[in-house]
């Protein structure tokens, strides 16, 4: 009897083992397939620039006399679409270009480290091939950080910072270590893919076509925990690290649209009201938004930019 129990009970195990194995090939032949089906489905959009002998995808818009240049949040993949609602709102005034940059969108990966000071080199250079050397500066979110070491580097051509949900280089947090390894496995393995198909759309119900939002899910999955992405996130706590002690020009109009209802980081508010005491044009307005402040409320963004812009005249 106990051998019976036994073998049952072996071949209970193995018919699992065996299913676990089918699953994890089958989630894996099927992320093979559709990355290179999804390849061919991709639309171009925007145009290439050469930076750093690589190319990297900046979507212009407009035709303003002033020139609005959009830095993206960490992980964003694709920030040309992704900005769509507040690049419509902003182009019948003002020329926009959104900036791709490496690993992000239609750009190319890069193996250089992705340090602020080589992000904030490559940005430039992309704006330098284009021949744009006056601007306003508008970022979301990790672009706060990126953006307060742009502007004391290239304060000449900057002529303000428009920060949405903006990063702060002294908020709290940021000292984590991720587990790359588990995300490049995640990717590697399909299952990444799967998370995402087995998660709700992150678009769904905001001002997005059903083709802008066919194409930016495909290229999330093309995007996702790649090399270029993970080795930013690996110089996340270095980045905010080496930016403490830093603060916006004072003779920079600095202009941060936040949300009024962040849970997750403590102070939110306040240090944002910080940095704007810091300048002598400084302003902090907040919405109740998610921290995509710009998915939901770009008119309003746009209003209270130009309104703002407007005073400084």
């Amino acid at each position: 009897m106990m051998k019976k129990w036994l073998r049952i009970l072996l071949i209970t195990l193995a018919v699992i083992l065996i299913i676990i194995v089918a699953f994890v090939a089958i989630v894996y032949i099927v992320n093979v397939v559709s990355s290179k089906s999804e390849e061919g489905k991709i639309q171009d959009y925007g145009q290439h620039v050469q930076v750093d002998g690589k190319e990297m995808n900046v979507l212009i818009q407009g035709d303003g006399e002033q020139t609005i240049v959009l830095l993206p949040g960490y992980g964003t993949a694709a920030p040309g679409l992704d900005f769509k609602p507040l690049i419509d709102e902003l182009s019948p005034h003002y020329k926009v270009v959104a900036i791709e940059p490496f690993g992000y969108g239609l750009s190319d990966l890069t193996d250089k480290d992705r340090t602020t000071d080589n992000i904030v080199q490559e940005i430039h250079e992309a704006l330098q091939s284009l021949n744009i050397d006056r601007y306003i500066l508008m970022g979301h979110s990790i672009a706060g950080l990126y953006g307060i070491d742009y502007v004391s580097k290239y304060r000449d051509e900057v002529t303000a910072f428009i920060g949405i949900d903006t990063s702060v280089p002294t908020q709290g947090g940021m000292d984590v270590e991720f587990p790359i390894g588990q995300y490049k496995l995640l990717k590697k393995s399909g299952f990444a893919r799967l998370l995402v198909k087995l998660g709700a759309d992150p678009y769904e119900g905001l001002p997005y076509d059903d083709e802008t939002r066919k194409q930016l899910r495909m290229i999330q999955l093309k995007n996702m925990f790649n090399p270029t992405v993970l080795n930013e996130m690996e110089h996340i706590s270095s980045n905010f690290k080496g930016a403490q002690h830093m603060k916006f020009p004072a003779d920079l109009p600095l202009l941060l649209l936040i949300q009024g209802n962040n849970e997750d980081v403590e102070g939110w508010i306040p240090m944002h009201e910080e940095q704007a005491a810091d300048v002598a044009n400084g302003k902090v307005i907040t919405f109740e938004a998610s921290h995509y402040v710009h998915h939901t409320k770009s008119k309003e963004i746009v209003e209270n930019f130009r309104r703002f812009m407007e005073d400084m005249k």
